[in-house]
């Protein structure tokens, strides 16, 4: 690999996180970074997406998996999530692999590669009335149950300032070191499709489990500056209060020892993640986590 294309400049050396930071995420499971984008890359982004809204798609999914999330227009003024945005959009891909992006979450993850899980486009519209603008506590790495490893995190990128009136991230302070209470098929389930209150029930469960106090932590982002955060720190977001949408979008991303491995539900089903559908097969015909169309890698320490 030439791992020339993952240097960073002088200026970018300054934009990583400190010891003391890297501490912090490790401590808290989670991370505001310094400025990693200018004015004119979150403005970029955000017209971009005004593009892919309008019916623009550069490289257009093969095929759409069953679990797909995938806004339409015909569905309305909603909370609009799209996969694989990283993926479908050329301008958003060129932007979001900025090296020191990717550089900023292997430091956090004490990793020396980090690879794209997956990319969701996000438009929350200011809606009071809508029940289904409000995301309720959960933790991501329920739904990568086909992921080997527990050091995954996503970055939280919004194109403009976001504070609590928009409905910012908000996290469960700590909670990636919280040891969970037995698990069920029903963890793998998206909270899209659970019952808000058993979402709260469930944290509150753990933390009792835990001897832990649930410290909720909104994250105001000033724009240019991302949100990391652990695959297992509970966090969710609340209504958009303001007098526009909150629009952002979320990079999932993979350590370097992250690779697939089976799980089965009790029925004896095996689990398979929308990535299971799309990327290439390994040796042993088992979906490749190294897949350098849908899960490329975004950076290699060159050391």
């Amino acid at each position: 690999m030439n791992t020339t294309s993952f240097t960073l400049t002088p200026a970018e050396q300054l934009l990583l996180p400190t010891e003391e930071e890297v501490e912090f995420y490790q401590d808290h499971g989670w991370y505001l970074s310094k400025k990693l984008l200018t004015d004119d890359e979150v403005d970029t982004l955000a017209a971009a997406s005004d593009r892919f809204y309008a019916g623009h798609r550069d490289r257009p999914l093969p095929v759409r998996p069953p679990r797909l999330a995938y806004w339409e227009p015909s569905q309305g003024d909603v909370h609009r999530h799209n996969d694989y945005i990283f993926y479908e959009e050329e301008t958003i891909r060129r932007i979001l692999s900025k090296p020191v992006i990717a550089a900023v979450a292997a430091r956090i993850a004490q990793t020396s590669q980090i690879r794209l899980w997956n990319s969701t486009l996000i438009h929350k519209p200011p809606r009071l009335d809508d029940a289904r603008n409000i995301v309720p506590w959960h933790f991501d790495r329920h739904y990568w149950q086909t992921c080997s490893s527990d050091q995954m995190l996503t970055a939280f990128i919004p194109f403009h300032d976001c504070d609590e009136e928009m409905g910012t991230i908000t996290m469960i302070d700590g909670s990636h070191t919280w040891k969970e209470i037995g698990g069920d098929d029903s963890t793998t389930r998206h909270f899209a499709d659970r019952d808000r209150s058993e979402l709260e029930e469930m944290l509150e469960e753990n933390a009792a489990y835990n001897q832990a106090r649930v410290r909720k932590v909104p994250v105001n982002i000033p724009k240019g500056h991302i949100s990391f955060h652990h695959c297992r720190t509970y966090h969710g977001s609340g209504h958009n209060r303001s007098d526009r949408p909150r629009r952002a979008i979320s990079l999932h991303l993979q350590d370097a020892a992250n690779q697939w491995r089976p799980f089965h539900l009790s029925s004896g089903d095996q689990v398979v993640y929308n990535n299971d559908v799309l990327v290439r097969k390994d040796a042993q015909g088992n979906p490749d986590y190294t897949d350098p169309d849908f899960t490329p890698v975004l950076w290699e320490d060159p050391r």
